[in-house]
C-alpha cells in the first residue's frame, strides 16, 4: 500500500508540473518576475506559498526564495493549473463539428499540457494535431476522435493542410516576397536552435516563404508559410537574416523588444487552409475550407 500511495503521489505531482526556460529577457531578473509574467492566473501569494513548500525548482534544485535567474535556467513549477491560469484558460472557439475543434490559442499557453487538459474538462477526447509554441498565438486544430486524429496527422505530413502565420519583424526585407532556405540544428538541452546558410552534419534543411504585407518605419508585417516544420523555424530563420520577430526573447533583441513594449513575440497562426489532394475519409467535407482570425500587433 505505501508503494501505491507513493506512485499515485508521483503521478499527481508531475501532472501539475510546468517547465519554463529562462530567455535573455529574464537573465539577471528575479524568479517572481518570470512566474507572474508567464501565468495569467498566478498571484504573488501563491508564489510565496510555493516557495515556502519548495514546490519550485531551478535546474532540478529546490528553491525557497526569490532567486535571481540566469539565461537558459530551467524552472520547474509544481502548482495546480487553476492557480496558474485561473478557473479556465481564456481561449475562443473558431470552429467545431463532430470531428474537429479549432481553437484560437492565446499567448503563454502550452498546447499539449495546458490547453488540452483544459479542453478535457469538457470533451471526452481531444487531441492536438500539430504544434504551436507557448508564446505563439493563433489557430490550433484538435481532433475529437481517433479516426480524425489519424487523418489529420497524415494530411499535415503530406502538406495538405496549410498554415499561414503573421508576424511583425524588426527591419525591412530586401524583397516583397521570397522563399528562404537554410539549415537548422536543434539543441534540445538548451531548448534553442541554430541556423546556418550551408549544409552541415547534424543540421536539417529548412524552407520558409514570406510575403510583406506592410512596411512601418523600421518594422515589417509579414505573412509566413512553412515548407518544413522544424522547432522555432520561423523565429530562428527570420532572426538569421537580420529581421527578428519583435517581442522574441530568445532569438530577438531586448532593446528592440523594450522599444515596442513587447512582452510576447508578435507571431500568430492566423489562417489554416484544407487543401486535400487525396481522400480524407470522414473529413472530406473540410476540403477547400479555410478559417481565419484577426490578429493585432
Amino acid at each position: 500500500m505505501p508503494n501505491v500511495i507513493a506512485n499515485l503521489f508521483f503521478i499527481l505531482y508531475n501532472i501539475f508540473m510546468k517547465t519554463l526556460i529562462v530567455n535573455k529577457k529574464y537573465d539577471g531578473k528575479k524568479l517572481n518576475n518570470l512566474l507572474l509574467d508567464s501565468f495569467s492566473g498566478l498571484n504573488i501569494n501563491t508564489v510565496y506559498k510555493a516557495l515556502r513548500k519548495k514546490d519550485i525548482r531551478i535546474n532540478g534544485q529546490r528553491v525557497n526564495s526569490n532567486v535571481t535567474l540566469c539565461c537558459n535556467d530551467e524552472v520547474s513549477i509544481y502548482i495546480a493549473d487553476e492557480l496558474l491560469f485561473g478557473n479556465s484558460i481564456n481561449y475562443s472557439k473558431v470552429y467545431e463539428d463532430d470531428n474537429i475543434l479549432i481553437i484560437n490559442k492565446p499567448t503563454g499557453i502550452e498546447v499539449t499540457s495546458d490547453l488540452k487538459q483544459d479542453l478535457l474538462k469538457t470533451y471526452s477526447y481531444c487531441e492536438p494535431c500539430h504544434r504551436l509554441d507557448r508564446n505563439t498565438a493563433g489557430l490550433v486544430i484538435f481532433a475529437k476522435n481517433s479516426i480524425a486524429l489519424s487523418i489529420l496527422f497524415e494530411k499535415f505530413k503530406n502538406r495538405e493542410i496549410v498554415k499561414h502565420y503573421a508576424c511583425l519583424v524588426y527591419g525591412k526585407l530586401p524583397k516583397v516576397s521570397d522563399t528562404l532556405t537554410a539549415y537548422l540544428f536543434k539543441d534540445a538541452k538548451k531548448s534553442q536552435v541554430y541556423v546556418i546558410d550551408e549544409p552541415r552534419k547534424g543540421y536539417q534543411k529548412i524552407v520558409t516563404s514570406y510575403r510583406v504585407l506592410k512596411y512601418d518605419n523600421n518594422a515589417s508585417l509579414l505573412d509566413i508559410t512553412l515548407h518544413t516544420g522544424r522547432t522555432h523555424q520561423i523565429r530562428a530563420h527570420l532572426a538569421h537574416i537580420g529581421c527578428p520577430i519583435i517581442g522574441d526573447g530568445k532569438y530577438g533583441f531586448n532593446e528592440i523588444n523594450k522599444k515596442y513594449h513587447a512582452k510576447f513575440q508578435k507571431l500568430c497562426a492566423y489562417l489554416v487552409q484544407f487543401k486535400f489532394t487525396t481522400d480524407a475519409g470522414i473529413l472530406n467535407y473540410l476540403n477547400n475550407k479555410q478559417f481565419e482570425i484577426d490578429y493585432k500587433f
